[in-house]
């Protein structure tokens, strides 16, 4: 309760964190493990950061997950990586249910079935609007590179609203969630994306040095109030 409070001085209600989600693979390869033995522990970071940041306040939390494809990282670590996702969207989802948590994942139809079969798809939902948190995952940033580099080059007279129009087809969840306030990256792997840095263009940066299974709520709330 002490550090709720502390935070909420800080006035983190309302924000939209992001984190760069990096390391599972890696985490077990340290180990000398398959990359599936990272699911367990991947999976508890992301359900303690959840329940941190909806009693802490946070309004967005978007998860930065896969990458553009193509993006040069080994296909294990990605594996990896969708292990945990999809572990965290089925398992907890009586838990977000009961946190009043907004789950949403951003992405080709395909990878939105494929992460959450059996789990509850808000994008078709904007009611969901009135829970207490937002979760993104963000599994794919093709589409989105595209809409951007289309648009920088636009001759429409109006540029942004084409803009918001074509990003919000792609992604109902992106004018809805803002600009991002912080964003945390943890080590390991780094892809680059047009869609990141519009999105964060203005967000405060930390950087971390764990890989995702060894996050922890600590290291998040040092974020917060570095």
């Amino acid at each position: 309760m002490t550090a709720l409070i502390t935070l909420a001085g800080h006035g983190f209600a309302n924000m939209h964190v992001a984190i760069i989600m990096n390391g599972n693979g890696e985490w077990a390869n340290q180990r000398g493990l398959a990359p599936t033995a990272s699911h367990a522990s991947g999976v508890s970071a992301l359900r303690n950061t959840v329940e941190w940041a909806v009693d802490a306040g946070v309004r967005t939390l978007t998860l930065y997950a896969i990458c553009t494809p193509g993006c040069g990282r080994p296909s294990e670590e990605i594996d990896a990586d969708l292990g945990v996702l999809c572990s965290y969207a089925r398992a907890d989802a009586p838990a977000r249910l009961r946190q009043s948590v907004w789950l949403s994942v951003i992405g080709s139809a395909e990878w939105r079935s494929y992460i959450l079969r059996g789990a509850f798809d808000h994008n078709a939902h904007p009611s969901s609007e009135a829970s207490r948190m937002h979760l993104r995952i963000v599994v794919d940033y093709s589409a989105h590179d595209n809409v951007v580099r289309t648009e920088w080059r636009s001759a429409h007279p109006n540029p942004f609203e084409s803009f918001g129009r074509q990003l919000s087809e792609i992604d109902p969840t992106a004018l809805r969630a803002g600009a991002v306030d912080l964003l945390v990256r943890t080590r390991g792997g780094f892809c680059q994306s047009e869609f990141m840095l519009w999105e964060v263009a203005y967000a405060k940066l930390h950087h971390v040095d764990c890989l995702w299974p060894d996050f922890t709520v600590r290291d998040l709330q040092r974020a917060l109030v570095c």
